[in-house]
């Protein structure tokens, strides 16, 4: 689900404390915020021929520079409908979304009407660092905006709701209440925005925000017409805290940092740098990078290079990295790059686009994506095909050359010419007519050639082959699609 967990703890009950100040809407007009209404709905991966069924969210989110509306990917995710509210009148227009980056869950809204936002002073951004205390602005149903104060406890490199993405978060204590436009909240110190809000435990009360410096690289970016993104280095590295290891690895006592070069993923700047597994990282930019991948940041102290490579560095820039490589140390440059969700065999995330699908009488065969292991459930690591969750965790060591896309049966449509076959699913489809399918884009091409007046489909696993007869499935086409009511068999754009 694209929805956050965040959703889970927000609606549990919380103790009672001392209600948090509010100040009358009356007191303050042109509040720099406004409520966001957005109605969603995701695509079915398993049925990718639909949609689910649709779902509202309410957010309250600031009015930045440009009469823009900042707020997080998550919630205009696959939106059919986007509308802000004024605070203080309850004045509403439409909007659109005009840059979202889902890796950073970050997005940019621009109203319908130019002039609704005209009278609103823009919330500028300000930085903040642990021990500052924040205020989390909320609105009561009269419009009345609700102050919660919280304490930054911790910054640190963390995971964001796309599992393979890792960026600097804030992490605030506080007891929030809930109000009805709070799946993400504007974090602000001084009138300033620190933050926006994406989690909240109602348990521990620990808030997880996006900060400034993410906020900022994404508007930087955003104000050109060509949105690039977030870099990536393509690294992955261990600590290198083991001092047998450091010294067989040729680490002298003097050098007290490095960590330890473990995967250098496919096709990925690390790799046209020349990197290799191995390789002991010195520091990045001159900046020394210790035992555990830290280095020091002059706003935060210590924290994780990752900081450094993606967030203070932007797409095209040369990152120098100082390294050792069979005991002697040597410069390398890397050009930082963004790989899209596109780019990977698998994708981690498939929003705001349609899943590709082919059905060939009754037979569903769709690409493999995070997305449709997804539809596991939130335990999916555990619930979905173990073969496919190894193949989304290692694909870029398991599939090199030119393979762009896994294609799998995902499940059987009873018809005709499937009767036998029923229970068949998720199995990793190789070849059709002796057609190797690097994609699904590959099905239309591979159908025209059938073999000895058969469509043979080939599979990595049991059953190895299923044969279906052409005409048999071009004439039961119809009373397929008006049985399981299907407008159209594919989807390849």
């Amino acid at each position: 689900m694209i929805r956050s967990f965040f959703l889970a703890f927000l609606f549990t009950a919380v103790p009672a404390f001392a209600a948090p100040p509010t100040v009358d809407a009356t007191k303050q007009l042109h509040v720099p915020v406004v409520r966001v209404n957005v109605t969603n709905q995701a695509y079915d991966f398993v049925h990718p021929w639909s949609k689910k069924q649709p779902f509202s969210m309410h957010a309250l989110a600031p009015v930045i520079a440009g009469r823009r509306v900042l707020v997080t990917a998550e919630l205009v995710a696959n939106s059919n409908y986007i509308e802000l509210e004024r605070a203080e009148s309850g004045e509403k227009t439409v909007a659109t979304v005009e840059v979202v980056d889902y890796e950073a869950n970050l997005a940019l809204l621009k109203p319908g009407d130019d002039k609704f936002l005209a009278d609103v002073k823009p919330l500028e951004l300000k930085n903040a660092v642990v021990g500052d205390r924040a205020a989390l602005w909320q609105l009561e149903s009269t419009g009345s905006l609700l102050i919660t104060t919280a304490l930054i406890t911790t910054i640190e490199v963390a995971r964001y709701p796309q599992d393979d993405t890792a960026f600097l978060l804030y992490r605030l204590t506080t007891p929030l209440q809930y109000r009805e436009s709070s799946f993400t909240l504007p974090v602000v110190k001084d009138n300033k925005l620190i933050g926006m809000l994406i989690r909240y435990d109602a348990r521990t009360q620990n808030v997880d925000a996006i900060p400034t410096p993410v906020i900022e690289h994404f508007l930087k970016d955003a104000a050109s017409k060509d949105y690039k993104g977030f870099p990536r280095t393509g690294l992955h590295f261990d600590p290198l805290r083991d001092p047998q290891l450091r010294k067989h690895i040729g680490l002298n006592g003097e050098e007290r940092g490095g960590v330890y070069v473990t995967r250098v993923l496919r096709a990925s700047p690390a790799e046209a740098a020349g990197f290799q597994e191995g390789d002991v990282i010195l520091s990045v930019n001159g900046k020394p990078i210790d035992q555990d991948g830290n280095y020091f940041d002059s706003d935060y102290g210590k924290v994780s290079m990752i900081h450094f490579t993606s967030t203070k560095t932007s797409v095209g820039e040369v990152l120098k990295f100082k390294i050792l490589r069979a005991g002697k140390s040597q410069e390398i440059g890397l050009t930082a790059a963004h790989r899209t969700a596109q780019d990977f065999v698998i994708d981690p995330y498939v929003i705001d686009r349609a899943p590709h699908f082919y059905v060939l009488g009754g037979l569903v065969l769709q690409e493999l994506s995070r997305q449709y292991l997804k539809e596991f459930g939130s335990d999916w690591l555990k619930k979905a095909p173990e073969r496919f969750v190894y193949f989304d965790r290692f694909q870029d060591t398991l599939f090199q050359g030119d393979r762009k896309k896994i294609v799998i049966l995902s499940h059987v449509l009873p018809t005709p010419n499937t009767v036998g076959y029923e229970e068949i699913q998720n199995v990793v489809v190789t070849r059709i007519n002796g057609v190797a399918l690097k994609s699904l884009a590959d099905v239309p091409a591979a159908l025209e050639k059938p073999i000895d007046g058969f469509h043979k489909l080939e599979f990595e696993e049991n059953p190895r082959v299923i044969f279906l007869d052409p005409k048999e499935v071009q004439d039961g086409d119809t009373a397929l699609m008006r049985s399981y009511g299907l407008r159209t068999l594919k989807r390849l754009d």
